[in-house]
């Protein structure tokens, strides 16, 4: 399987796509690509049964397509720890080079990495870390932007893209913080978050691909 067919089953698994009709406007953020370029991979992943295609619904895996895209977030997330722990790479450093060691790690190298790293169960974004053989399902959490003003929340996984983690360490934020929504603005405007130390104010775009515990 190419890097490119890879990279989408990662993206729509990472988006809810193991349970959820995943649209290609979500696709087209997560991966910058063309609507057109969306399309024609859906169709070639449709084809060969790594997801399902509802017209005007969306897309979401097949169990064939799960268990290869759980394979791969695995291996992904695994150098994220490394990178992190090991080599003192930021949350937002690691994901480019995490991209290009996972196509290259064998089934060997997986497993020698992970029982040198204990077996960690989350990767620095908050996203889980799958067993060898086995399927992710990421705890069902509402994305911040769904929460009401007054909510009380803490940050618990954000979407593991390079443009998101650079915008989310320039505001200062991470993972397990916890806030309260101050006020949200009007026509998708901007998330206020307020906390002891700090208040911050977080585009709609993000606050979408920000992943929460209400408190």
């Amino acid at each position: 399987m190419t890097p490119n067919r890879e990279d989408y089953l990662k993206l729509i698994l990472e988006l809810g796509g193991d349970e959820n009709k995943i649209s290609n406007k979500q696709i087209v953020a997560g991966l910058t690509v063309s609507g057109a370029s969306v399309s024609e991979m859906i169709s070639k992943l449709v084809k060969e049964d790594l997801v399902e295609h509802s017209p005007y619904q969306g897309v979401q895996l097949t169990k064939l397509g799960l268990k290869k895209a759980s394979t791969l977030v695995r291996k992904h997330r695994l150098w994220e720890v490394f990178l992190v722990d090991h080599l003192g790479y930021s949350w937002n450093e690691v994901h480019d080079d995490a991209e290009v060691l996972e196509h290259v790690t064998s089934d060997q190298l997986e497993e020698k990495m992970d029982d040198y790293l204990g077996h960690p169960a989350y990767c620095p974004h908050g996203g889980m870390i799958p067993q060898s053989d086995q399927v992710i399902h990421e705890k069902k959490r509402q994305a911040l932007s769904e929460y009401p003003a007054g909510t009380k929340i803490r940050i618990a996984r954000v979407l593991d893209e390079k443009e998101l983690l650079d915008y989310l360490v320039d505001l200062g934020i991470k993972i397990h913080e916890e806030y309260v929504i101050e006020t949200i603005a009007a026509y998708e405007g901007p998330i206020t978050l307020k906390n002891d130390e700090k208040e911050i104010a977080v585009s709609y775009k993000a606050a979408s691909t920000i992943f929460v515990d209400q408190l």
